[in-house]
C-alpha cells in the first residue's frame, strides 16, 4: 500500500475511533486546528507523563514550570520574534495555492534522496552479504553525483534565506524546475516574508489596550523565569527547567494533519551550563533524547539524525531527530546549543542582571543553554503512524494499533461474554479492582469477536473475558493484543499481570 493511502487511513481511523476531530466541525471546521477525542486525550496525556517523568523524575537536576501563554510584548522583541519570525511564502499563479519556499526545496531534495536510497537498495540486493553501504555511497559515481547535488542546493538555498535574498530564493525554485504539486505549472510569484505570530489586545478598553502576542514557543517562558527557579530551588549549574505547554503560529501553509498546526503543544527543556561546556552537554542530551524515543520500541529505522545546514543566529550546534512519517522524513525533535543569546538578550532589554554566581570559582556569568524541544502532537502522530497495522486474519482484515502498553489510551477492557448469569457482576468486580491504577473499559455490546476488533483498533493491549466457566471457578481469559493469544488465569492474578505490563517504569528503566 502506498504511503499516501496509509496516511489517509490513519486520519480516517483517528476520527472513527475518537482520537482526533476537526475543531469546530459542527460549523464546517477551522483549518489546521484539531480537537483530541476521548482516546486521543488519553494517549496524549500518557506521552506527556512519559516525557515529564523522563525529564524531571529521572534527572534530579531538572525541575519543571508552567509559564503563562500571555507574556510581556518586549519579551518577543528581545527574542527576535517580532522582527525575524517569518516564513518565506510563494504562490503558484495557476493553482492559486500558497507554499513555503523552504518546504518546496526540502521536498525536492527528499526526492533526490529517495533516488539514492533506491540505488543503495538495488546494490544491496546485487552484492548480498558482502555489501558495504558506506563504501558504496562514497564511491558510486551516480550516488556521489546525487549527494553533491543535494549539498550544492542546500548551501545555495539556505545561504539565500539567511541573507534574506528573496529574489534569489525564487530564482533557485525556478532553476530547479520545481512545479506546483496541484497544477504542475512553474508559474511562481515573488517570495514574501510573513510573520507567524498571532497578536491580540490586553486591556479593558480597545483604545487603551496593549498589543500582546500568543506565544509562538514555550522556551521564552523558561528563560525569563530562569533566575526565579535558580534562586528558589537553590539550583547549581548545570541544571534544567522543563515545560509542557501550548504555542501558537499563524501557519499560512498548514498541512499534513496534526504535523503542522496553528495551535500545538511543545515539550521543552532548557539546560543551563557553564560557558565552554555546552558542547559536552549538547552531546549528552542528544544521547538521552534518542534513547527516549528508542525506548518505545518503534522500529529504529524510522528515526534519523539531521544536522542543520543553516544554524540559527543564536546557536553554535543544532541537530534534529527526524521521523519517517507516511509523507517522508520530517523533524520530530530539535536539540540545540543556544549559547547565551537568550539570557543576554533578556538581560539587555530588561536592564536587570540575570547572571549566575559560581561559588566554587567566585565568578559571575550568563549561563549557556542546551535545548531539547519535541512536538507533542508530532510525537502523537509518529506513534500512530508506526503502530497502525492492517493484518489478515482468516478472511477478514484486522486493524490494530500496536501502541506500547504503558502509553495505550485504554490499558485493559473487561468483557462479560453475555449480559446475564452473573457474568456482568463478576466483570464489574474485576473492573473496580483495576480502575484505581489504570484507564479501563467495560463493554458488553455485540459479539466477543467484534468487541476484540474494536479494542484492537484503539490499541488496548489486554482484554479480560468473563465467561460461564468464570462463574464456576473464578478464572478468566486474558487476550494479548499483539499476538491474539489467550490464556486462562485466576481472577486474583489479573491485576498483578496487567499492572506489571502497563507500568510506565518499563519505559523509564530503558533510559538508565
Amino acid at each position: 500500500m502506498v504511503q499516501e493511502d496509509i496516511f489517509k487511513k490513519i486520519i480516517a481511523h483517528c476520527k472513527e475511533y475518537g482520537f482526533i476531530f476537526q475543531s469546530s466541525e459542527l460549523y464546517d471546521g477551522l483549518s489546521a486546528v484539531y480537537d483530541y477525542g476521548q482516546n486521543g486525550v488519553e494517549l496524549k496525556n500518557n506521552i506527556k507523563e512519559y516525557w515529564w517523568k523522563a525529564m524531571t523524575q529521572m534527572n534530579e537536576e531538572v525541575v519543571g514550570i508552567d509559564s503563562a501563554i500571555f507574556m510581556h510584548p518586549t519579551i518577543w522583541k528581545a527574542s527576535g520574534h517580532v522582527d525575524a519570525f517569518n516564513d518565506p511564502l510563494i504562490d503558484n499563479k495557476d493553482s492559486k495555492k500558497r507554499y513555503r519556499a523552504d518546504v518546496l526545496v526540502e521536498d525536492y531534495l527528499e526526492k533526490i534522496n529517495d533516488k539514492i536510497k533506491k540505488e543503495v537498495e538495488k546494490a544491496a540486493k546485487r552484492f548480498g552479504d558482502s555489501f558495504d553501504e558506506q563504501q558504496y555511497r562514497t564511491t558510486n559515481p551516480r550516488v556521489m553525483e546525487y549527494a553533491q547535488k543535494i549539498e550544492s542546493v542546500r548551501t545555495e538555498f539556505f545561504g539565500a534565506l539567511e541573507a534574506n535574498d528573496l529574489e534569489k530564493v525564487r530564482q533557485i525554485i525556478i532553476d530547479l524546475e520545481i512545479a506546483c504539486p496541484v497544477s504542475g505549472s512553474r508559474n511562481w510569484t515573488e517570495v514574501r516574508q510573513f510573520n507567524l505570530m498571532f497578536d491580540t489586545k490586553l486591556g479593558s478598553v480597545a483604545e487603551g489596550a496593549n498589543t500582546i502576542y500568543l506565544r509562538p514557543e514555550t522556551a521564552q517562558g523558561i528563560f525569563v523565569n530562569y533566575l526565579n527557579v535558580q534562586k528558589t530551588g537553590r539550583m547549581k549549574i548545570p541544571f534544567g527547567i522543563a515545560q509542557i505547554g501550548k504555542a501558537f503560529r499563524n501557519e499560512i501553509v498548514a498541512r499534513q494533519f496534526i504535523f503542522r498546526m496553528r495551535e500545538f503543544e511543545q515539550m521543552e527543556m532548557q539546560y543551563f551550563v557553564k560557558p565552554g561546556e555546552e558542547l559536552k552537554w549538547f552531546e549528552s542530551w542528544k544521547d538521552k533524547r534518542i534513547k527516549w524515543h528508542m525506548a518505545m520500541g518503534i522500529n529504529p529505522a524510522k528515526y534519523r539524525w539531521h544536522a542543520h545546514d543553516k544554524l540559527a543566529h543564536y546557536a553554535n550546534a543544532a541537530f534534529d531527530i527526524e521521523f519517517e512519517f507516511p509523507f517522508g522524513f520530517k523533524e520530530l525533535e530539535g536539540i540545540h546549543s543556544r549559547t547565551d543569546f537568550d539570557l543576554t538578550q533578556h538581560q539587555n532589554f530588561s536592564g536587570k542582571k540575570i547572571q549566575y554566581f559560581d561559588n566554587e570559582s567566585g565568578e559571575s556569568y550568563v549561563p549557556y543553554v542546551v535545548e531539547t524541544s519535541v512536538g507533542l502532537d508530532r510525537t502523537f502522530l509518529s506513534i500512530l503512524s508506526a503502530c497502525y497495522n492492517e493484518e489478515q486474519v482468516g478472511e477478514e482484515t484486522r486493524v490494530v494499533l500496536n501502541i506500547p502498553a504503558p502509553l495505550a489510551p485504554v490499558k485493559v477492557a473487561v468483557l462479560p461474554l453475555v449480559k446475564k448469569d452473573g457474568l456482568p457482576e463478576l466483570a464489574r468486580e474485576i473492573l473496580n479492582e483495576l480502575k484505581f491504577d489504570m484507564n479501563c473499559m467495560y463493554e458488553e455490546k455485540d459479539s466477543i469477536g467484534k468487541r476484540y476488533r474494536r479494542q484492537d483498533a484503539i490499541g488496548t493491549p489486554f482484554c479480560i473475558t468473563v465467561d460461564h466457566q468464570s462463574a464456576e471457578d473464578r478464572t478468566v481469559t486474558i487476550r494479548y493484543r499483539d499476538t491474539m493469544e489467550q490464556e486462562r488465569i485466576p481472577v486474583e492474578k489479573v491485576a498483578g499481570i496487567v499492572r506489571e505490563k502497563v507500568d510506565l517504569k518499563n519505559l523509564l528503566k530503558k533510559l538508565v
